[in-house]
């Protein structure tokens, strides 16, 4: 079912408050969709909008794509909390916030849009005060991201590595015990993008996690959410068929509406010029856990 449609491209969707936040790219919003399909706009983000998290006091935190920077909204205003433009290889994208205010932050790695070489990159930590650190590297664009409800799980998607990867995380916020949480095909071995995306048999990008530990993956490249298991295993598909699907969100009353952001494409110059994304939900049976 379509539940709101005329947006640029949609990203880093998240149920909060009640209603279904994203961000819209090219129109540089962050958005609210209520639940008779009311689209308001929260704040505009200059540098583009992408991953949102809340503070423990309730402020938004929302990543500025092109200047690299984490802001925050105070009082309806935007303003800098971190400046990562020393730590992250390129773009930043999504995050996730642990119950304390610490948030994990994805970057691309290189410019994608260009065609450049594929080159891994770094997750970041940034903390309560603004201060920032490395700590996870070696990643090919870690994306959508997830951490369990006791925060002591942190699990990101790596897009162009096949492969959702789990951490412990300590409790000063620190990483460790990597480890392949769900593999969908081999790395790759060629930094050429092209010749990347045409081995792909599953690009994970934005990732929800439902009450059953279980993970919802946006394979854009294969036009269709996943739910997967520990180890790999897919139990359910659904397709969007002519459409691809970049990100997903279990949300609603009783959370056990998938919301699903899809568009033509994510070509930047193809989405700008349009207005072809859509937000469509499903209803399924195991409700949403995670962090918002």
């Amino acid at each position: 079912m379509v539940v709101a449609d005329g947006f640029s491209y949609l990203e880093s969707p998240r149920w909060h408050d009640g209603a279904l936040w994203l961000s819209d790219f090219y129109t540089h919003q962050v958005v609210t969709v209520s639940g008779d399909g009311t689209v308001s706009t929260v704040v505009e983000v200059p540098g583009q909008p992408s991953g949102l998290g809340w503070l423990p006091d309730g402020r938004l935190l929302v990543v500025s794509m092109h200047d690299r920077k984490l802001m925050r909204v105070d009082d309806g205003r935007l303003v800098e909390h971190a400046n990562l433009s020393q730590l992250a290889d390129w773009h930043l994208n999504d995050i996730v916030v642990d119950d304390q205010g610490r948030a994990y932050v994805g970057n691309i790695g290189f410019d994608v849009h260009a065609g450049k070489p594929i080159k891994s990159t770094n997750l970041i930590r940034v903390d309560p005060d603004g201060s920032a650190t490395i700590v996870a590297e070696d990643l090919v664009v870690p994306n959508g991201t997830v951490m369990t409800d006791d925060c002591r799980t942190l699990i990101v998607a790596q897009t162009f590595g096949q492969e959702l990867t789990a951490f412990d995380v300590e409790p000063d916020g620190s990483l460790s015990n990597r480890r392949a949480w769900a593999r969908f095909g081999e790395p790759a071995e060629s930094d050429d993008l092209m010749t990347v995306l045409g081995g792909l048999r599953l690009a994970p990008d934005g990732i929800c996690l439902d009450a059953e530990g279980l993970i919802w993956a946006a394979d854009a490249l294969g036009h269709r959410v996943v739910r997967v298991r520990e180890g790999g295993e897919i139990l359910e598909e659904i397709s969007t068929g002519d459409d691809a699907v970049f990100a997903c969100m279990l949300g609603g009353a009783d959370g056990t509406t998938l919301f699903l952001c899809i568009a033509p494409s994510f070509n930047e110059q193809e989405r700008t010029a349009t207005r072809e994304a859509k937000v469509l939900s499903c209803p399924v049976s195991v409700g949403r856990a995670g962090r918002p």
